[in-house]
């Protein structure tokens, strides 16, 4: 008798760990990235596809053609709540485009985490809808880093310019103004021209250029990203200039630049570190467990 109990106790335990397992293995989540024409973004999908698989899950990872395709992404939304994901991380290209689909998802009982690019917090609870977690770079703070690294370069100050992201986009309007603010805090700067190029290298070239007409005696360039940073240091050596150009990000490309002398500096985020958080985040939003609603992901400064 006593070994029947035994073997029962056995069966029972060794089905609830096959459940567990089987229940682990359902879990399916929806990554909505911006594009991966950017390898920003491409290395956020690599950062969430990795942790899903070391966690024995699956996340599908989607994005738009580009960074412009605002009503493509919200297309992209409404296909994702069709297919009963368990959970969905996003990235809006606007404050505000995302936000019908995000309280679509609430009323379906899906949790919903924002990453990188924020979403409006304000007008989302407007609409009637929340996002769980926040998972982000202090993007204020990445520009403020930037304006330290140009003005310990310039010690005596000069003029200064930015070449901004899309605007009205919250992640590049935050490290502009990071940037704006804090080299006002040093003696001698002017910030001459703050332009968008959104987030693009040919028309951050082309900003660049221009800017440089006007102002023959521009000392540095901040770009809120990598690849307008890229267009930025082309459109120095077109013009054979001495101006220290920064970026944010921390691409491949632009480390290789700042390593080759060319690019001055990098505000690295680590949008692969944002993207295992976003899926550590949704399976305890699955299990109920208690998350941090503002999770910041640290950046470092990569110089020459």
């Amino acid at each position: 008798m006593k070994k029947i109990r035994v073997f029962v106790v056995a069966m029972f335990i060794v089905s609830l760990c096959l459940s567990i397992g089987a229940n682990a293995q359902e879990l399916k989540f929806a990554a909505i990235l911006k594009t991966l024409a950017n390898p920003h973004w491409v290395s956020m999908q690599k950062g969430y596809e990795e942790e899903a698989a070391r966690q024995g899950i699956t996340v599908e990872v989607f994005a738009v053609t580009s960074e412009g395709n605002i009503q493509e992404q919200l297309q992209l939304f409404e296909t994702v709540l069709q297919k009963q994901y368990d959970g969905i991380a996003f990235s809006p290209i606007t404050p505000v485009n995302l936000i019908p689909t995000v309280v679509k998802a609430n009323e379906q009982g899906i949790p919903v985490v924002n990453v990188d690019e924020g979403v409006d917090q304000k007008a989302l609870a407007d609409a009637g809808g929340k996002i769980a977690a926040f998972i982000r770079t202090d993007n204020y703070a990445i520009g403020q880093t930037a304006a330290d690294f140009v003005a310990s370069k310039l010690p005596d100050g000069g003029k200064v310019a930015i070449i901004e992201g899309m605007a009205g986009n919250a992640s590049g309007d935050a490290r502009r103004d990071g940037f704006k603010d804090k080299i006002a805090t040093y003696a001698g700067f002017e910030v001459v021209a703050s332009q968008p190029a959104d987030w693009d290298r040919i028309k951050a070239l082309d900003v660049a250029t221009n800017v440089m007409s006007r102002h023959e005696d521009l000392k540095a360039i901040y770009c809120a990203n990598d690849t307008m940073a890229l267009g930025a240091v082309q459109a120095v050596k077109n013009v054979g200039r001495d101006v220290i150009v920064v970026g944010t990000d921390g691409i491949d490309e632009a480390v290789q630049s700042v390593q080759a002398g060319e690019m001055a500096a990098t505000v690295a985020q680590d949008p692969y570190a944002m993207g295992v958080t976003a899926v550590q985040t949704l399976i305890k939003l699955v299990k109920g467990e208690q998350v941090e609603f503002d999770m910041l992901v640290p950046s470092k400064l990569i110089a020459e």
